[in-house]
């Protein structure tokens, strides 16, 4: 994933307008104009960093003439003690982007770790780990981000990329036929090309849409690892797999033992431990 800088230079503005407001008086208080600084930023966890780059871009907005200095990247396996960056410069802009960094980080640290323990189990299988939109309103990009430098993959993004029929889209439009027939006719009526992934919940829709065919990606929803195995034998490589609900890093592998291509993962981004990381000042004048 290539960051979008367009993207976090929005997030960036949006967090600081909402954080700083009129202004971060405690520091007007009590901070004397260009007051020098410097800080670390201190592990206190262990785990995957995630949000380095992002935190540069944090700190060259809220202030340029900061100067950065940085001692792991993003990706790295880090440990209570290590030392990730040091930033030096005007002490009011410094503790203007703190929190931020801050939140970010430890958020994007702590999917990016489970991220790469799930990865990790899944090592020597064909399986991928894929992301949902189970996401933290107005940070999905960051959170994608994390998931991506821990090793897993970026499902859609929005409803924007990609077409997944899932069962209440089912339900409202009369079936799983009518649903593909009215998502290729939409698709083609607007000039799109956009691929089509559908949900099926047991093994009688999975051969309603095997007879329908038109879709590029079928999600095989809370299935048992024994219709599991015998939807992807039934499927023999005629159409992506994916596999999602209930799927947890007690069971993952067992599921991934049943073939499927990928396993949806909504945990990853919607229930981690943030990872404890603190900005520290060693020095001011």
């Amino acid at each position: 994933m290539d960051p979008d800088k367009s993207i976090i230079i929005s997030f960036i503005i949006n967090a600081l307008n909402e954080d700083v407001g009129d202004g971060d008086h405690t520091s007007l208080a009590t901070i004397d104009e260009h007051s020098h600084g410097k800080a670390m930023l201190l592990v206190k966890d262990n785990g995957i960093l995630a949000g380095v780059e992002l935190a540069n871009e944090i700190f060259r907005v809220v202030d340029p003439e900061l100067k950065l200095t940085g001692f792991l990247n993003d990706g790295a396996e880090i440990k209570p003690g290590d030392i990730v960056l040091e930033v030096e410069g005007d002490a009011r802009s410094i503790l203007k982007a703190e929190r931020l960094v801050l939140n970010c980080m430890q958020r994007m640290s702590g999917i990016a770790t489970k991220t790469r323990e799930m990865v990790d189990l899944l090592n020597n299988t064909k399986t991928k780990i894929l992301d949902t939109r189970k996401t933290t309103p107005g940070m999905r990009y960051l959170e994608k981000w994390a998931v991506n430098i821990g090793g897993g993959m970026n499902h859609r993004f929005g409803l924007y990329d990609m077409i997944l029929i899932k069962d209440n889209h089912v339900d409202y439009s009369g079936g799983i036929k009518n649903a593909i027939e009215k998502t290729q006719q939409y698709l083609s009526r607007h000039n799109k090309k956009l691929a089509i992934e559908i949900e099926v919940r047991n093994l009688d829709e999975l051969q309603q849409v095997l007879q329908a065919g038109g879709v590029d990606r079928i999600l095989l929803d809370n299935f048992n690892y024994s219709d599991l195995r015998e939807a992807v034998n039934i499927i023999n490589g005629r159409y992506v797999t994916e596999a999602s609900g209930g799927i947890t890093i007690e069971n993952i592998r067992e599921y991934a033992a049943c073939g499927v291509d990928y396993i949806s993962v909504g945990a990853l981004t919607h229930s981690v431990k943030s990872l404890d990381l603190s900005l520290k000042a060693v020095g001011g004048d």
